[in-house]
């Protein structure tokens, strides 16, 4: 069985590659992290209010520093998605496995960031194919949940296609505040 945190495994179709961020992301991701049409999609729920809205060098580099030294404590992952066509870093996946008093236990929770020229919902489809069917071994769950707010009509709209459901249960987190517009695909 592998273990992600031990062997991350890299993901790859004829159009994109998900692998391990790295510290050499740094300049690509900042394209993705400054994009303000970006930036309302990414999931910032109970991330320490957080609003992944980075806009220098430095501060990008430091969510990367964040970002591998969770994989390490075995908190989360995120892979890189590399674009085939221009060998660039055009967003990240986060996944782990969690744990809760609510509906969203045992859950793979899964966040997306991608550059707004590729909030569409074919290019999302094309990247999540990718994720979905491991995330059950590799996260130890029985249902998958990401974040689409009512504005991500792409977003959603790719969910829906790929058997996503909109959740009328709420997140609840470390704090209680209730999270809501969450899309889940059970095994």
């Amino acid at each position: 069985m592998v273990d992600v945190y031990k062997n991350c495994p890299n993901y790859e179709n004829e159009y994109y590659m998900l692998r391990l961020t790295n510290k050499e992301d740094k300049a690509d991701l900042l394209k993705v992290y400054s994009d303000e049409k970006s930036v309302p999609f990414f999931n910032s729920d109970n991330c320490g209010e957080d609003d992944f809205h980075y806009t220098t060098e430095n501060r990008m580099g430091q969510a990367i520093e964040y970002w591998l030294w969770e994989y390490k404590r075995q908190g989360f992952v995120r892979w890189t998605i590399v674009s085939k066509a221009t060998n660039e870093a055009i967003g990240t996946i986060e996944l782990f496995h969690r744990e809760a008093d609510d509906y969203f236990t045992n859950c793979g929770l899964l966040r997306l960031d991608i550059r707004s020229d590729y909030e569409i919902a074919s290019e999302i489809v094309s990247i999540l194919k990718l994720i979905i069917e491991p995330t059950y071994t590799l996260f130890h769950c029985d249902k998958i949940a990401t974040k689409g707010i009512t504005s991500a009509t792409e977003r959603i709209s790719a969910l829906r296609s790929l058997g996503f459901k909109l959740s009328e249960e709420k997140l609840i987190g470390h704090d209680g505040t209730e999270y809501d517009s969450y899309f889940v695909l059970e095994q």
